[in-house]
């Protein structure tokens, strides 16, 4: 498989993931300090590259079409439950996510519970951000492993997974506040159709389907979720628009 579908699914899965754990640590850094925030954000990535040295060499050494079988059905469960939430927002039938809301409602907790004496550490702040960090960090190594197992290009799905964090830690830093102008619930849309192509696309290669036209079969794998996907939004707004 090319290098770059590996490159753009790490990436934009991961980008999402970054941009809901930021929503969090800024929040709460703004709200109650920097100092003990940090050092739940340090704490949460420690446990993350633990996580992440165990089960890396573990993926790795399992034979490669026993290996696509396990990822693929895992991507393609994981890409599901991404997918049918953003199917729902895209028929009206959830809330949209919005992180100015989100932001403020962070905001509105932090300044609610409880603060320390003077001196006292904060554990307020170190347990939201590491819980945070950890919940959403998580999902990014699931990712990495399991799009860098199957391919056996682990170091290459995490390059792209320290980009995308590196690039929304950066844009948040420039703008100070919470990244309400990226099109979260657009992303999360195609990430969902992603994730659950690859996994199919590797399930099949697991069991030795060969497909035809190799990965340009991926992308009919892609139009056909677009499809699919579109068709069902349209299907349930007529539904959402006669109960109302």
């Amino acid at each position: 498989m090319s290098p770059t579908y590996l490159i753009l699914a790490t990436f934009l899965a991961c980008a999402v993931e970054a941009v809901e754990a930021l929503t969090i640590v800024i929040a709460v850094g703004t709200t109650r300090g920097w100092r003990w925030t940090l050092y739940g954000v340090g704490a949460a990535g420690l446990v993350l590259a633990a996580v992440t040295a165990i089960l890396g060499p573990a993926l790795t050494s399992i034979p490669i079409d026993s290996l696509r079988i396990v990822v693929g059905t895992l991507l393609v469960l994981f890409g599901l439950q991404w997918l049918y939430k953003a199917i729902l927002r895209a028929a009206g039938l959830k809330a949209q996510r919005n992180e100015a809301t989100a932001y403020s409602r962070e905001v509105a907790d932090a300044e609610e519970a409880e603060r320390p004496e003077p001196g006292r550490p904060d554990w307020y702040s170190f347990t939201l951000s590491f819980k945070g960090v950890l919940l959403e960090g998580l999902e990014v190594v699931f990712i990495v492993l399991t799009f860098g197992a199957a391919q056996h290009r682990i170091g290459l799905a995490a390059a792209a997974a320290v980009a995308a964090v590196v690039l929304v830690i950066a844009a948040g830093f420039v703008v100070r506040g919470p990244l309400a102008r990226v099109p979260e619930n657009t992303l999360k849309y195609a990430v969902g159709i992603l994730l659950t192509s690859f996994g199919i696309f590797w399930v099949g290669e697991g069991v030795g389907v060969r497909w035809p036209g190799e990965d340009t079969a991926l992308l009919a794998l892609i139009a056909f979720m677009v499809a699919g996907s579109a068709t069902i939004v349209l299907a349930a707004r007529p539904r959402r628009e006669a109960a109302a």
